[in-house]
């Protein structure tokens, strides 16, 4: 009996570690990301799942109206189709680029110094 109670106590510690460890931050994301969807107001820059930059014309229940470029082209979208607000990329800053930039690889140090 003391055997089967100590297998019930992993399996139930196990499946409490996979809540903390999975469930719960996936639902606390879900949660923010719906907040942030729900939140658009007109004039606010976003970007959607596919990549599409533009700003928010009209907000309605479900969807969303925005402007893609300075031709004033309107495209409506779904507002689960919002990935974030502002404009994403996935550019490395600047000083990120040039501290990579500056540093030699491994192959690059050991090339120098047989020629040293």
């Amino acid at each position: 009996m003391d055997q089967g109670t100590s297998t019930i106590l992993m399996l139930a510690i196990l499946v409490v570690a996979m809540y903390f460890l999975m469930i719960r931050p996936e639902s606390k994301r879900k949660k923010k990301a719906e907040e942030m969807r729900n939140s658009l107001k007109k004039g606010d820059v976003i970007t959607t799942i596919g990549g599409i930059v533009g700003k928010i014309v009209a907000v309605k229940d479900n969807t969303i109206v925005i402007e893609t470029s300075e031709d004033r082209v309107r495209v409506e979208f779904t507002k689960w189709a919002v990935s974030t607000t502002g404009v994403q990329s996935s550019e490395q800053p600047a000083a990120e680029k040039k501290k990579k930039k500056d540093e030699p690889s491994d192959g690059e140090s050991s090339e120098k110094k047989d020629d040293q």
